[in-house]
């Protein structure tokens, strides 16, 4: 249930999160480097703004993301904002004359190494060090990330070992994130999950999560985050040479975005203004989480959220093509 204050709780959890938050993967210098001061300065806007949800991960910056965040928010109520981090990716120090891994995309990354650990005692080492990055004795949320490949030991330990540590208190909801629809959805019928959250399946340009997970969370109260609304950019501005789910776009994507921005422009509402309120339309959804690199591309967001979208435009983008009948859409 939405609060008036805009929050909504995370499954059964009594976590709540407001409906925009933050990604803080560019904080830890992916794609670009981020200096410190303007890692603070995205933080600073963001909790202005209201975007008091915090979503960081070990796998960002090789911790980088963590640390910063911490930094910037070193001396702040700790009830004034929510963080989520997530497990699966222990780190570790490089050993003397080890060549740094790829970094997957992040850039300028600290000495260390991600290693794959889904045991019991990997697990809560890897949220123990989080803790120790982020400057904090808690974690609102965790979850498993990117664990696809990794099913069996998701199953015999690594959420067994996320259960564990809700059970004892010492963190308030626990899931997955991912880009995999279908695995989360198999996540969701099977375990008792607070909330996943799903990165760039349910956008404007790409639906799979409504006809595998979305349901199973409404059928089992579980909570869903949407992240990659933009689908790594295209959505923000769709551009040759744009990026789509971190490749290049295919020219019929392209034009596909081109098109829902003309609808979009004939109702004078910004495509990215649609881009971050479609995925309202389903009630699982409690929040989006948004990445930015500059104090100006978070107020940016903000101002986008907050622009009205008329249901006008909705079902013309159902009767161009653009979206199909069978898709749940966002109301007034």
């Amino acid at each position: 249930m939405t609060r008036p204050d805009g929050t909504r709780e995370l499954g059964g959890s009594g976590v709540r999160v407001p409906p925009l938050g933050l990604g803080c993967a560019p904080l830890g210098n992916f794609h670009r480097t981020v200096g410190e001061e303007q890692a603070r300065a995205v933080v600073d806007a963001a909790l202005a703004e209201g975007l008091t949800y915090l979503d960081t991960a070990p796998h960002y910056g090789v911790g980088l993301s963590e640390e910063r965040l911490g930094r910037a928010l070193a001396g702040r109520d700790r009830g004034s904002y929510v963080i989520s981090t997530k497990a699966g990716r222990r780190l570790r120090p490089l050993e003397p004359g080890e060549e740094p891994p790829d970094g997957e995309g992040f850039l300028d990354t600290p000495p260390r190494a991600r290693v794959w650990d889904l045991s019991r005692d990997g697990i809560r080492a890897t949220v123990e060090a989080s803790l120790e990055r982020l400057g904090t004795d808690r974690v609102e949320i965790v979850l498993l990330h990117d664990v696809e490949n990794h099913v069996r030991e998701v199953y015999e330990t690594g959420f067994p070992a996320l259960a564990e540590l809700r059970a004892e208190g010492a963190v308030g909801a626990i899931g997955f994130g991912m880009n995999h629809s279908d695995h989360l959805a198999r996540f969701v019928a099977d375990l008792d999950v607070d909330v996943v959250l799903c990165a760039g399946r349910w956008t404007l340009l790409d639906h799979r999560a409504a006809f595998d997970l979305l349901p199973v969370c409404a059928r089992r109260g579980t909570s869903v985050i949407v992240g990659g609304v933009y689908n790594s950019g295209l959505l923000a501005d769709p551009r040759p040479g744009a990026e789509y789910d971190y490749r290049p776009v295919p020219p019929d994507v392209l034009a596909r975005a081109r098109r829902i921005q003309v609808v979009c422009e004939e109702f004078g509402v910004p495509l990215r203004a649609a881009a971050l309120r479609f995925p309202f339309g389903h009630p699982a959804v409690a929040s989006v989480v948004v990445g930015a690199a500059t104090e100006a591309e978070v107020r940016d967001n903000a101002r986008m959220f907050a622009r009205p979208v008329p249901d006008a435009l909705w079902r013309a983008l159902v009767e161009s093509g653009l979206l199909g009948e069978d898709l749940p859409l966002p109301a007034g």
